[in-house]
C-alpha cells in the first residue's frame, strides 16, 4: 500500500547522500536538501491525490516568486562592462594581462543565486595582473554568440565565466558542450577558484611573474 511512498523516500535519501558528497559548503547542501524535499513532497502528494499535488505546485510557485533572493548589489573589485568595453580592454594591451569575466543576466535565477560569489572572489584575487569584469547579457543579448554562450532553452549556460590571457580565452565554465543536469557542480567561490587556478595566478603575481 505504501510502496510508492517508501520508494520516493528512498530515492530522496540517495539523492541527498550524493549531494552531500559533491557539495563543498553547508549552505549549498542545505539549499539542495530543501529543494529535494519539495520534490519528494510533491511526488508523495501526487501519488495520494493529484488535486493536492496541483495546489502544492501553485503554493510553491507563489512562495518562490515572493521570496526569491535578490541579486547581490556589491561589486567588490569588479568592473561592470559593456561587450564593446570588454573588447577594448582585451585588445589595448596596457591593462591587466588576465581578465576573468562573468557573463550573466539579471533575470536568470541561477545568476541571482551565484551573484555574490564573483565580487567576493575579486576582493581576494584582484591585482595588477588579474582583473574581474561583469557583462550583463540581459542588456546585450546579441553579444552572447560572439563569446560562445547560448541563451536558449533553460538558460543552462548562465552564468558563464571566461578567463582571458592577453586577449585570448584560456579557460571557461561551463564548457562549450555543457549540458544542464541535476548533478552539475554548484557555483561557489571555492569551485571558481580551483577551476581557474586563482591561487596560482595570485602566487605568480606575488613572485613577480
Amino acid at each position: 500500500m505504501y510502496l510508492q511512498e517508501i520508494l520516493t523516500v528512498l530515492v530522496f535519501a540517495v539523492l541527498v547522500a550524493l549531494k552531500a558528497v559533491k557539495e563543498e559548503t553547508w549552505e549549498a547542501f542545505i539549499a539542495d536538501l530543501l529543494f529535494l524535499a519539495k520534490i519528494c513532497l510533491f511526488a508523495i502528494a501526487f501519488t495520494l491525490d493529484r488535486g493536492i499535488a496541483l495546489w502544492y505546485i501553485l503554493v510553491f510557485l507563489v512562495i518562490h516568486i515572493l521570496t526569491q533572493e535578490p541579486p547581490s548589489e556589491g561589486l567588490g573589485a569588479c568592473t561592470k562592462l559593456t561587450p564593446l568595453q570588454l573588447e577594448g580592454l582585451l585588445t589595448e594591451g596596457n591593462t591587466s594581462r588576465l581578465w576573468l569575466v562573468e557573463f550573466c543576466a539579471s533575470y536568470s535565477s541561477s545568476c541571482i543565486r551565484s551573484s555574490r560569489h564573483f565580487p567576493e572572489l575579486s576582493i581576494t584575487y584582484s591585482n595588477k595582473n588579474l582583473s574581474f569584469g561583469i557583462v550583463d547579457l540581459g542588456l546585450f543579448p546579441s553579444a552572447a554568440e560572439k563569446f560562445g554562450i547560448s541563451l536558449g532553452g533553460s538558460m543552462g549556460q548562465l552564468p558563464t565565466y571566461i578567463l582571458f590571457e592577453n586577449a585570448a580565452e584560456v579557460a571557461r565554465f561551463p564548457e562549450l558542450d555543457f549540458e544542464t543536469t541535476f548533478f552539475n557542480p554548484t557555483i561557489t567561490k571555492g569551485f571558481l577558484s580551483r577551476h581557474f587556478e586563482l591561487d596560482r595566478h595570485l602566487l605568480d603575481y606575488v613572485n613577480g611573474k
